[in-house]
């Protein structure tokens, strides 16, 4: 997602890397949200079909410049580890055993 009016330095590179893939367009919406929180720029495309047109066909992916891999890799295996990410993912209200 590039800006007409960003600073040259802020830019994308050329080069993209995809750092995730999901089926579901809500989670990747979630995921893009924490990398761009983390000051990642990252493309976010769906795949095939809009979950909410035809649910189960496609997916999303996100992309950041090659240079921010690494980091947003660690940004989404730190959300992946976090004990909160599964109930985060849920619209299923917690219970208690």
């Amino acid at each position: 997602m590039l800006e007409s009016g960003m600073d040259p330095e802020k830019k994308m590179s050329k080069e993209l890397v995809t750092v995730f893939e999901t089926p579901e367009e809500a989670e990747a919406l979630v995921v893009h949200g924490l990398l761009e929180s983390a000051g990642i720029e990252a493309l976010l495309t769906s795949l095939f079909a809009q979950q909410e047109i035809l649910p189960g066909v496609g997916g999303a992916v996100l992309r950041v410049a090659a240079e921010h891999a690494e980091e947003a890799r660690r940004v989404i295996e730190e959300y992946r580890s976090s004990p909160g990410a599964e109930m985060e993912a849920s619209d299923e209200p917690a219970t208690e055993p």
